[in-house]
């Protein structure tokens, strides 16, 4: 497959994640969002990676390290989010922008 497509994939991803999230209201949808953005990354990194290099496994460690990351940052942000919406009610933005005062 050649690198084309998969930027176009990988921009679709980006695209989808950012329209998620600048729209959304729900916390945890803003969360879904910047998910699918990381995913849109993620994968244009390791096509890019692929292309400029197809025999090396450094893309391959790479990209496995980054879903790693990315994984265990969403666990922390939804304990984070849970612990809100125990702790105060909060479940969208708005709500949780006024914590800040």
């Amino acid at each position: 497959m050649s690198l084309e497509p998969m930027l176009l994939v990988a921009s679709a991803l980006f695209s989808v994640g950012l329209f998620g999230a600048l729209s959304q209201q729900s916390v945890v949808m803003l969360m879904m969002g910047l998910e699918l953005m990381l995913g849109g990354v993620i994968l244009a990194a390791a096509a890019v990676w692929h292309y400029v290099a197809p025999g090396a496994a450094d893309g391959q460690v790479l990209v496995v390290l980054l879903v790693t990351a990315m994984a265990v940052e969403m666990a922390v942000g939804f304990a984070v989010v849970t612990a809100l919406f125990r702790a105060r009610e909060v479940d969208t933005t708005d709500m949780a922008a006024e914590l800040r005062e």
